[in-house]
């Protein structure tokens, strides 16, 4: 393939149009695609109008509207065969409306519609001005229009000139001879060195008229000639002395006597006719003008010959014409820029300019020169010029990586023409500079620290990608000079420090850094010198628990150290010692922590000898303390141990004793592990001694695992996990608690139980557990003692007695060394809340609310709503108000003052049992948290996340969640603003790609229908080459107050989002503002519809129940609640009717076949679903108010308050804002259209009232004025002359005849303020007084036919559509929306689209006829051409 014509960079307006054009060649023809940014374009947000001509094959690429950001972009044309392909791109930008630059193209003058009689000429006028004056193109049926310059020609010079205010436009299109070829929509655009503009569209109507033969000149009846005189009776001679000379550079003088008529007498000359022509045929043509002796020829094209002749013309025709004279208009500067600038950069200070001259036709004489000009982008200082004879010139003496602005001009003798522009940035060169304030500092005795100061952008040349160190032991002459290279992250961050390692002790060196960019490094800094410390130093970690981490470290050599100090965090806390070993205390758990050690000499000088590394304390995973169960008589404790809550971490437990000082009370955290093994008996010091010191702290026992709920007896002297359980002394206490050591390669992790107890009864004793072999300090003989002992032990055993038939926990035998397999304790706080929240349909209940709120049928489902609803919803608020609020959890994490700014609501908190957690990032505190928590769905565990609007703080926490989760959709219930406050950040790019943290997100397609947004993002994760794919569905129906007025929208919704469900993906996202009451209603009612699929039941009590056990405040408000149930309730009833649009043939058959075993069809149950819902005159506000009620033409047609149409207000006039009429949403557009009633003859005035307030221009109507002898509709529009009507005057412009419509053009002015516009009115007249059409096709046509005249005006406001009532209205809708959703999605669902009108309108698709006609007009449309092309 060989692309012919590529398309052109261009720059247009925002709102505006644009086109791009390609053409290519090639055997076989080549097919045309178009790409975005390398991607595939998405077909439902642009127009692609391909053809074929005789040597290949085109396309246009229309934008419209366009919008600023989101099409700005690089689009490539790829045109291909079997043999290859070819592409070529083009630039698109724009400006906001008001910030295009002067000489900005402007449409004066729009293209209005024509109507011609075929093989008559017609005239388009399209007046665009500009500087310098842009060239005119025109587009029919959106593709180009190629002129031939014969029958089809539009000339600034011989074509019209259109004069507005003394200003006159070239543009004008002429068609000498109309076909039917010529019938359709017609744009013309204007374009000039600053940008394009297109005009509306508009069309042309070409009609056969039959016309009767008639004279146009008749002859005349007699003549009076001498006898044997010479008589001419048709044609005069020829004028004499025809001369011209070129008068300016687009006309040219001629002059001439009158012809000679040979001595007889002449007849009166009626006019002359000139003819001329160019050497291009375009430029042919003739002009008739009165008897004159001369006459200027204008129009021209500068520095171009033309072959003049000039004939007279007289009554009875035509004379001879004289011979032909040339002459040559004057040379103008020319009226293009050169084409195909290309600027490239040679090296870091040239570049090359290449160009080809303007076109011939453009040149205006001869090319004397061209000037190039440049200068530094955003300087306004002076350019500097070159004046060039070729077509290419170098340019030097350039900054490196510098930007600059580049312009040619093309000159002839006249002056310089306009000019063509580019931006160019020169490539990169080595940095001019070093780094300045290089400081080096010595770590320890082979390591030394490197800090410097970037460089000047002025010095720059480039990106610095990193920098080089050089260094070398500076006492050898000969040494080897070493270099370290740190690279600049991502080419992000500027990296300004390095450590150099493996270095000698005490040794000198010299140090320089160089910065570099992708050409290399440039000149270093200055040497500085730096000594090693003495060996030493290591600093290493030695043990670590949730509250203390324990450092040791070698002490330098050679050099005398008084004392070490510890500072953590830049010196937050800090801690001196005189040993080589800390331990440092008082720390948060599962936090990253700085430690940097430094010596000090005598007299407090620190000697600058740092090491430092970085630690994390533990986790806290044991969250429940051990606790006393048991007291023995024979001096044994039995206590309950629980394990650790992420127990797949844990390596080891010890049970560690520690004997009570008071004078001493330790923090287990504290306890260092080699001391507590020192302490202990281990079998290894069993031979050696059988007792320590009973007054330190020791570990008792060690197990591998424990279970959730395990008991120990402590002081049985047994050996568990290699250690003895030594016997606890009478007379002491003790405090018993569990270690776990983690299971970590770097280093020893130990975790404590936790402090919290609640058997403990003072909750500020910072103490794990007391316990004692004697609980009473010992006051009398051992024997009072052992009574003690023993009624305890009966109050126990008759506790636990009792407790068998409760719900007690019931303990076993104490266990030995094993590990226990006695039944667990659940303490799970989900788990125990999924268990009393389940109802009688659920197994294992033991709920007490099991018999007032059990799972309903969906077949008693909607007699269960009912009895809610009564009284003024009285049972549904007696059950909301039931319902626990599932408060009594905990949310510690959300509470921490590094988490606080986090949540965007103080009072909407996550549970620390189920709040998702992020993987921690090192050295970020609170860097795992974000508010979110698992929703469990049905019968799949943590089906859903819960979480907030993403902050401004949050969205690269929240991305980093979704691509933890691996989810693939995301659900937002939300728009990012309402009611002018902000509920959520966007957080996806509008176009193009973002990066948020670590992600990168890349908008691929955007799809904006009237109630929701689909969106399709590419996730990339920095350094990984895993590319994942997630849709985004956001609601964008949902009122600022309140719930939805019908739950179908949100129905819609969310079966578009199911069907985008992968079964082995992540959680869905879902969210709204706060992430508890819309993202709530949207999981309840999904987990509901699931188990209505598998168990035909619903329980939306219980459901909501165990979602606030998981996130607070779910369902937020009693009307959500409501709402849940009317959505599951119009779930049940309707049912899903989509079907793909390949199926709709059998079901259509399957609708209309008759059962034998039932009497009426599936067309007639399905048109009565349709009505099973019945409006509350609630709803009916103003439509019934006594001075708005002979304002409704039929009493059961009435509007509904939230969606009717609202007037302005008149002042004094009652129900002035009454019109009975309703806005209709559209499929991709909210209040896309206005249904009303037949206008009254009361109702008249409101009407046009109705047509100007909200921007309609476009009325159907689909009746006649009278009917089966009835009015149906008044006649609300004057037939010949203009009629006021309130504040508006109307005029009749024109009145078009179709086969099967009528349209009425109408020029609309207020008189109040003189602004006018134009109305075009379709009447269908085609539509029987009786029934409905016999065939659907002729209807398609007629929607479409209003479509595209709604578009090609580019008006914004909705379309009006009315009948008498409701009937042909609805079905004029419904097919307009369901025909777009078959192109768009290639899914029919009839019911639910009237369904949804009804919603807005009553009664819409009137008759069960009506109804069956949309799905035989939707079938007919599915075996035809595209008609509606929107």
């Amino acid at each position: 393939p060989v692309i012919t014509n590529a398309p052109e960079s261009q720059t247009g307006v925002a709102k505006g149009t644009l086109a791009l054009i390609c053409n290519a060649t090639g055997n076989p023809r080549p097919r045309i695609d178009w790409r975005k940014d390398n991607k595939e374009i998405s077909k439902n947000r642009y127009r692609i109008v391909p053809y074929v001509f005789e040597s290949g094959s085109g396309s246009v690429l229309w934008i419209a509207p366009a919008r600023k950001k989101k099409d700005k972009a690089r689009y490539t044309c790829v045109a291909s065969n079997r043999l290859g392909d070819v592409s070529e791109s083009a630039d698109v930008h724009f400006y906001d409306e008001e910030a295009t630059p002067s000489g900005f193209p402007h449409i004066d003058i729009n293209p209005t519609v024509k109507t011609v009689e075929r093989s008559r000429a017609v005239s388009m006028e399209c007046g665009i001005s500009g500087s310098p004056t842009p060239s005119i193109r025109w587009f029919r049926n959106y593709q180009p229009l190629y002129l031939n310059g014969t029958r089809i020609r539009m000339d600034p010079i011989t074509g019209k000139l259109l004069v507005v205010n003394k200003t006159t436009f070239p543009g004008s299109l002429i068609i000498s001879t109309s076909n039917d070829t010529d019938n359709g929509k017609y744009h013309c655009s204007g374009t000039n060195v600053h940008g394009t503009v297109f005009s509306k569209g508009t069309s042309i109507y070409v009609k056969e008229r039959i016309v009767y033969p008639r004279f146009s000149i008749p002859p005349r009846k007699s003549y009076d000639v001498k006898i044997n005189d010479p008589f001419n009776l048709t044609f005069p001679p020829q004028p004499r002395n025809f001369h011209g000379e070129a008068a300016s550079t687009t006309s040219i003088h001629l002059t001439w006597d009158r012809p000679n008529w040979g001595g007889a007498s002449s007849f009166d000359i009626t006019s002359y006719m000139v003819f001329y022509n160019c050497s291009s045929p375009s430029c042919s043509s003739q002009i008739t003008f009165e008897p004159v002796k001369e006459f200027t020829l204008g129009r021209l094209r500068p520095n171009t010959r033309y072959d003049i002749r000039l004939a007279a013309q007289t009554v009875h025709g035509v004379g001879a014409e004289t011979s032909m004279i040339s002459v040559s208009t004057l040379s103008d500067v020319p009226s293009a820029p050169p084409e195909h600038l290309v600027v490239s950069p040679i090296d870091a200070t040239s570049i090359r300019v290449t160009w080809e001259p303007p076109a011939k036709e453009s040149r205006n004489g001869e090319l004397t020169h061209y000037t190039v000009y440049y200068r530094q982008h955003g300087l306004e200082s002076a350019a500097a010029d070159m004046q060039v004879n070729g077509t290419s010139v170098v340019v030097q003496g350039l900054q490196p990586y510098t930007e600059y602005d580049v312009w040619l001009t093309a000159s002839t003798t006249v002056g310089e023409g306009p000019r063509a522009n580019a931006v160019v940035t020169t490539s990169q060169s080595t940095p001019a500079a070093p780094p300045s304030d290089v400081d080096l500092q010595a770590l320890n005795s082979s390591a030394v620290r490197v800090r410097w100061s970037p460089l000047p952008t002025h010095h720059r040349n480039g990106d610095i990608r990193g920098y080089q160190i050089a260094y070398a032991i500076s006492d050898v002459i000969t040494g080897r000079t070493l270099f370290r290279t740190v690279y600049n992250e991502g080419r992000r961050e500027n990296i300004l420090e390095s450590t150099i390692t493996k270095l000698r002790p005490k040794t000198r060196y010299s140090v320089s850094v160089s910065a570099f960019t992708v050409r290399g490094a440039g000149p270093a800094s200055p040497p500085k010198y730096v000594t090693t410390l003495g060996e030493g130093g290591d600093l290493g970690l030695a043990e670590v628990s949730t509250t203390t981490v324990w450092l040791r470290w070698l002490p330098p050599s050679g050099i005398d150290v008084d004392s070490y100090k510890v500072s953590v965090n830049a010196n937050v806390l800090q801690q001196e010692t005189e040993i080589p070993e800390v331990g440092v205390r008082n720390l948060r758990p599962n936090t990253a922590y700085n430690f940097t050690l430094t010596t000090q000499h005598t007299g407090g000088d620190t000697d600058g000898w740092p090491s430092w590394l970085v630690a994390r304390t533990s986790p806290q995973l044991l969250h429940t303390q051990p606790y006393v169960l048991n007291i023995s008589e024979h001096g044994t404790v039995q206590v309950v141990l629980s394990r650790a809550t992420n127990f797949a971490t844990v390596k080891r437990y010890s049970v560690v004793v520690v004997p009570v000082n008071k004078k001493d009370v330790r923090h287990p955290s504290t306890l260092n592990h080699e001391v507590l093994v020192s302490n202990s008996i281990s079998m290894k010091k069993r031979r050696r001694r059988r007792q320590t010191n009973g007054e330190m702290p020791y570990i008792t026992a060690e197990f591998d695992a424990i279970d959730i709920e395990q008991i120990f007896v402590v002081g049985d002297a047994i050996n568990y996990g290699g250690y003895i359980n030594q016997v606890l002394v009478r007379g002491l206490s003790y405090k018993v608690f569990l270690r776990a050591m983690l299971k970590t390669p770097v280093s020893i992790f130990f975790i404590p139980s936790s402090r919290q107890s609640s058997l403990n009864p003072d909750p500020t004793d910072p103490t794990l557990l007391e316990s004692s072999s004697d609980q009473l300090w010992i006051l009398g003989p051992i024997l009072a003692a052992i009574v003690i002992l023993l009624i305890v032990f009966i109050i126990l055993y008759t506790r636990r007695k009792k407790s068998k038939s409760g719900n007690q926990v019931k303990y076993m035998k104490p266990v030995s060394k094993h590990v226990t397999h006695e039944p667990h304790i659940q303490h799970d706080p989900v788990k125990m809340r999924r268990q009393n929240c389940k109802t009688p349909g659920m197994p294992s209940c033991d709920c007490s609310q099991r018999q007032i709120h059990p799972p309903i049928s969906i077949h008693t489902f909607q007699h269960h709503v009912e009895q809610l609803r009564a009284n003024d919803n009285l049972k549904f608020s007696q059950e909301y108000e039931s319902i626990d609020p599932g408060q009594q959890f905990t949310w510690a994490q959300s509470t921490l003052e590094v988490n606080k700014p986090k949540n965007r609501y103080a009072n909407v908190i996550s549970y620390d049992h189920s709040r998702l957690t992020l993987s921690p990032i090192d050295g970020v505190p609170g860097s795992d948290y974000i508010n979110a928590n698992y929703i469990s769905g049905f019968r799949r565990q943590n089906a859903y996340i819960a979480t907030q609007g993403p902050m401004r703080e949050t969205v690269s926490d929240f991305w980093r969640m979704v691509w933890e989760q691996r989810s693939s959709i995301i659900c937002m219930m939300t728009k990012c603003e309402e009611r002018c406050k902000v509920k959520c950040e966007q957080y996806w790019p509008s176009g193009g790609s973002e990066t948020y943290g670590l992600i990168s997100v890349t908008l691929i397609d955007e799809l904006e229908l009237a109630t929701y947004c689909v969106r399709t993002f590419n996730v990339v994760k920095s350094g990984l080459s895993d590319r994942r794919e997630i849709k985004h569905f956001q609601f964008t129906a949902w009122p600022d107050h309140g719930v939805p007025e019908h739950p179908t929208p949100v129905l819609n919704f969310m079966r578009r989002v199911k069907s985008h469900h992968q079964p082995d993906a992540g959680p869905i996202v879902v969210h709204c503002s706060a992430g508890v009451g819309r993202a709530g209603c949207f999981i309840c009612i999904d987990a509901m519809l699931e188990r209505i699929k598998y168990e035909e039941t619903v329980d939306v009590y219980g459901q909501v129940t165990c979602m606030r056990a998981e996130r607070n405040y779910m369902v937020q408000t009693e009307d959500q609640y409501i709402f849940i149930h009317d959505a599951l309730l119009e779930a049940i009833n309707s049912g899903n009717t989509e079907l793909p649009a390949k199926d709709l043939f059998n079901h259509l058959h399957k609708l209309t076949t008759p059962d034998p075993d039932h009497p009426i069809t599936g067309m007639e149950l399905e048109f009565k679903r349709l009505a099973s819902n019945k409006a509350s005159a609630s709803r009916f506000v103003s439509a019934n108010l006594p001075c708005n009620k002979f304002k409704n033409r039929l009493v059961n047609i009435l509007p509904y308050e939230g969606t009717r149409v609202c007037l302005q207000p008149i002042r004094g006039v009652e129900g002035s804002d009454y019109i009975n009429a309703s806005f209709i949403d559209g499929y991709r557009q909210k209040r896309a259209y206005i249904a009303t009633q037949g206008p009254l003859p009361e109702t008249t005035d409101d009407f046009w009232r109705t047509l100007w307030e909200h921007n309609s221009t476009i009325v159907v109507m689909l009746t006649k004025l009278r009917e089966q002898g009835r009015d149906k509709c008044h006649q609300y529009w004057p037939a010949e002359r203009s009629a006021r009507y309130q504040y508006f005057v109307v005029d009749p412009m024109s009145e078009y005849s179709m086969q099967q419509y009528m349209l009425r053009e109408f020029k609309v002015t207020d008189a109040r303020d003189g602004q006018s516009r134009t109305v075009r009115q379709f009447q269908f007249t085609d539509w029987p007084e009786q029934a409905v059409p016999k065939s659907g096709e002729g209807f398609i046509d007629f929607i479409g036919q209003v479509h595209k005249t709604k578009e090609q005006f580019g008006q914004e406001g909705p379309i009006t559509i009315h009948c008498s009532g409701v009937g042909r209205t609805g079905v004029f809708i419904t097919l307009s929306l369901a025909l777009e959703r078959m192109r768009f999605e290639n899914l029919v669902d009839m019911f639910q689209t009237v369904k949804m009108l009804r919603t807005q309108r009553p009664a819409m698709v009137q008759t069960e006829d009506q109804y069956q006609f949309c799905y035989r007009a939707a079938l007919e449309y599915l075996g035809s051409f595209d008609h509606y092309a929107m």
